[in-house]
């Protein structure tokens, strides 16, 4: 097994500078997490404003010893910092810089010293720590890196993995620690960005960059479910107000007394930075009190004062439409964009491009089931020649994949349509593999050839219908093939036909189908949709 004793300052400064490209790919989903409030803004893009800074001034260090390039990411993420995330990070930041003054290279010792540095400035830089949020989940990396370090020596990448493991852990429990993570069902976002960037830093030691190419950061799920969703706030509570953030630059600054003054002005309030740069951010009625103070201090730089009432409503209106949150993630290959809008209505989680002719490769449907945010997943081929390929995914992913056989595009509705979001992976397996069973397909393209096939003989272009994959009929409209093959069918068992149309059929021909079909069988419901899908003029779906 590969083990790293120590790194210079070069390697530290690589290794976060991975880790930000790996939080960049995540940083949207750790948005999302921001559900209940929404004052204090997008903590994944936050995180990631902050880093890009951090890493910018990284490269920036006089030398290349892990001091120098420390200190110099700890003043990058002082002054870049956004948010109460960010800000919470550029004091992790310091304290890791303070933990490696005067090193020229870090082993695991030193990194264990540098981030229990980092937890104590990360709490002592809020007036009001709290629990369940980034700050737990930072003093849990730093007791299990000290622990590790104690136990096994000086290898990196065994504290680290020490650091991600106690990450995930700590992440997982804050909805446990923090009542309203627990009410919405969702874990601490601050902290899984916390978790991204340790995890990125692992893979880069463990030399794993070509392979972060083509997967993406998990997000940890929480098994317990949204127990109260956030209500508008009534006329006569008390508004969220104004979150306000600057930088000041000045000389002789007071961090302490900096704090003291601003306590009483508001909430969520942090001061950190040293005599010459401070970071300020707090949640106030009145932003503008908190300027008119600062400004006396020195020159104010990179100020923002955001709305937070706005925010709060934007995120409500975003909840009406917010979907059950789920811990697997469904992939499914789908041909057409009025197809891709149905599978994604229905709850798929990553569409891939692909079907008849243009079927995906393996590394098509590994890279999307690792860009799902979820731990577990479902892909539904939804065509005969990619049952195969989905089935290697596996073996290719440290994820639990299960691959529900679907052959046809009604048969991957189906499935959806039969999933739990109660039941396991297990479950929904069996579930929706019952369900695939349970519609017909019909799929009516143009000859692409002449061909005597099955005792039928078919011209070039003249339209042929399968019934589940087999040559079942031909004839000279598209109607007329339907027909035929409904004909063939026990429709005394049939309740549902839904028409999916293709690229090349107009919706005016596609209703004109349907009409025909109710006229002669008046007892079916007929639905129409618009498909999209290439070559087929008509999917159809017997249920």
């Amino acid at each position: 097994m590969k083990q790293v004793n120590s790194i210079s300052g070069q390697e530290l400064r690589e290794m976060f500078a991975a880790a930000t490209g790996w939080l960049e790919k995540s940083s949207a989903e750790i948005d999302a997490l921001n559900v209940f409030p929404v004052p204090d803004g997008d903590t994944g893009t936050n995180m990631l404003l902050t880093m890009r800074s951090t890493i910018e001034e990284a490269y920036r260090a006089p030398d290349r010893s892990a001091s120098a390039v420390a200190h110099a990411m700890a003043q990058g993420a002082l002054m870049g910092a956004r948010g109460n995330s960010g800000v919470i990070l550029s004091q992790i930041l310091r304290g890791l810089a303070q933990g490696l003054s005067e090193k020229e290279s870090l082993n695991a010792t030193d990194l264990a010293s540098a981030l229990q540095e980092s937890s104590a400035m990360a709490y002592k830089g809020l007036s009001n720590p709290v629990e369940g949020t980034m700050l737990t989940v930072i003093k849990d990396i730093a007791a299990a890196v000290q622990a590790e370090a104690a136990d096994n020596g000086g290898d990196m990448i065994a504290a680290m993995e020490a650091a991600v493991n106690a990450a995930g852990e700590s992440v997982a429990n804050t909805p446990n620690l923090l009542n309203v993570l627990r009410q919405a069902g969702v874990v601490d976002a601050g902290g899984q960005g916390l978790h991204t960037i340790f995890d990125g830093a692992l893979r880069y030691l463990r030399g794993e960059t070509e392979q972060m190419r083509f997967r993406k950061p998990q997000i940890i799920v929480t098994d317990l479910h949204a127990t109260k969703l956030p209500q508008m706030i009534a006329a006569d509570e008390v508004p969220y107000g104004y979150c306000t953030e600057f930088l000041i630059k000045g000389e002789e600054l007071d961090t302490d007394r900096i704090r003291k003054k601003l306590e009483k002005k508001g909430e969520s309030l942090i001061v950190v930075g040293d005599d010459s740069a401070a970071r300020i951010h707090i949640h106030t009625i009145e932003p503008g009190d908190v300027v008119s103070f600062a400004s006396g201090l020195g020159t104010l730089h990179q100020v923002s004062i955001r709305n937070m009432d706005e925010q709060h409503h934007d995120y409500l209106e975003m909840q009406k439409d917010r979907g059950p949150v789920v811990d697997m993630a469904i992939v499914a290959v789908v041909a057409g964009d009025g197809l891709s809008d149905v599978f994604t209505s229905l709850g798929v989680t990553v569409i891939v491009p692909g079907g008849q002719t243009m079927n995906p490769s393996t590394k098509d449907l590994l890279q999307a089931v690792e860009e799902a945010a979820a731990d577990k997943a479902i892909i539904l081929p939804n065509n005969k020649n990619i049952v195969a390929t989905a089935n290697q995914v596996q073996s290719l992913t440290e994820k639990k994949i299960e691959v529900v056989p679907t052959t046809t595009i009604p048969q991957g509705v189906a499935a959806l349509l039969a999933f739990d979001y109660e039941a396991n992976l297990e479950s929904n397996i069996q579930i929706m593999t019952r369900a695939v069973s349970s519609v017909k397909t019909i799929e009516i393209c143009r000859a692409v050839r002449a061909a005597k096939l099955d005792g039928l003989k078919i011209k070039k272009k003249q339209p042929i219908g399968f019934l589940d994959g087999d040559l079942l009929a031909v004839g000279d409209s598209g109607l007329e093939v339907l027909n035929k093959m409904l004909s063939k069918l026990d429709l005394g068992k049939i309740e549902v036909i839904t028409i999916y149309y293709g690229a090349d059929t107009k919706s005016a021909e596609a209703e004109q189908v349907a009409g025909d079909i109710r006229s002669r069988y008046p007892q079916l419901q007929i639905e129409v949709v618009r498909g999209g899908q290439p070559h087929y003029n008509y999917i159809i779906s017997i249920e």
